[in-house]
């Protein structure tokens, strides 16, 4: 299968295209520097362009600003939508102008979806939130459904807090913990919906190959955990104490509007995922960073 993919060279990206090469893919890469994206990427077509691109067969499309970088100005939420929405309205130009179209469109989106929830479990039937980050996510999917009516299969990913071991939350977390000065955030009662982000990948290539997949679908564990239980875990497995707390004035104080990402949070199931018959290789929390800190 030929894949064009946006976002390839980010956290998630990196690692997808690592594993849809192995799966034997031909992958094409659009991004803003192909020189610097080159001394990350290996047997690949990198393109600044998408008059560049080719017949493809399947788009992934992952590109977007963090959101956990640091505040969130104007300037900054302007940039958000662009690299999303505007990401995706390009694709979907180009997608209009193939004589032979991609058959599939995987598209990023996140849990941020659901807005700030209590403790009521979350499937892909939930009701969207009403705070910027679920307008920013449901303004993003809306676009990316537009393929449909280009005759494209549109699957569109909700995905959580992706755990890795060189890059995302966990390596910005990992520094006070291996100190013994990490804990937990606020009251710590809020919910994480992490993911493994070798789980991740494996969810975005069995998108891309299963032709009965389409929709929403939430790239999270089946098993998510509050905030006090990913620090007490997290403790466990560095074997260091986790009992330190970062009181929530201080995140406003330094993170302003983004403090809600870390102070409020979605208890998310992958509820489509499993019934379609995914299979999580690492569903519990523990047995996730034993692997990732092993």
């Amino acid at each position: 299968m030929r894949v064009l993919i946006t976002g390839g060279t980010g956290f998630i990206g990196r690692a997808l295209c690592r594993q849809l090469l192995h799966a034997g893919h031909e992958l094409w890469v659009l991004t803003r520097n192909p020189t610097k994206a080159a001394t990350k990427l290996e047997g690949i077509r990198l393109i600044e362009h998408l008059a560049e691109a080719g017949q493809m067969d399947a788009v992934v499309n992952l590109a977007g600003e963090p959101l956990a970088d640091g505040r969130w100005t104007d300037r900054r939420k302007q940039a958000f939508r662009d690299s999303r929405i505007g990401t995706t309205q390009s694709l979907l130009e180009w997608i209009a102008s193939q004589v032979q179209r991609p058959r599939v469109l995987v598209s990023g989106s996140a849990i941020g979806y659901y807005g700030p929830r209590d403790d009521k479990p979350l499937t892909e039937e939930s009701p969207p939130g009403d705070d910027f980050s679920a307008q920013l996510c449901r303004d993003w999917e809306s676009a990316a459904m537009q393929a449909e009516s280009l005759g494209l299969r549109v699957c569109t990913v909700r995905i959580g807090v992706v755990l890795g071991p060189d890059g995302g939350a966990l390596s910005k977390m990992l520094p006070p913990f291996k100190l013994g000065a990490g804990g937990p955030m606020g009251d710590g009662r809020q919910w994480m919906s992490w993911v493994h982000r070798h789980d991740l990948v494996r969810l975005l290539q069995w998108l891309l190959e299963h032709d009965q997949a389409r929709g929403a679908y939430n790239g999270t564990a089946p098993s998510p955990v509050t905030n006090r239980e990913f620090a007490q875990t997290l403790g466990k497995v560095l074997r260091r104490p986790a009992r330190i707390t970062t009181p929530a004035l201080a995140l406003k104080l330094m993170f302003g509007e983004m403090a809600t990402l870390l102070l409020t949070g979605q208890r998310v199931l992958p509820a489509h995922a499993v019934a379609g018959g995914f299979q999580f290789q690492h569903p519990t929390l523990e047995t996730a960073l034993t692997d990732l800190l092993a």
